[in-house]
């Protein structure tokens, strides 16, 4: 449970940090997607979730 939550906290510092560092750059990014085919943002989707499975099997079992 406290991985779980450290994951969540993690990824909230994250999104956080752009909206407070980058806001303009976020509207610029929201806008671009808004442009993007359904079918592109469904494959950037799922290159996302694959790199972070990635990323968990190389940090390998914790704890």
């Amino acid at each position: 449970m406290s991985l779980l939550l450290l994951g969540i906290g993690l990824v909230l510092v994250i999104e956080g940090l752009v909206f407070a560092l980058a806001p303009s750059r976020l509207e610029d990014l929201l806008d671009a997607l808004r442009q993007m085919p359904v079918e592109s943002r469904r494959m950037v989707g799922l290159v996302a979730i694959a790199g972070g499975v990635f990323l968990i099997w190389l940090a390998g079992p914790v704890g």
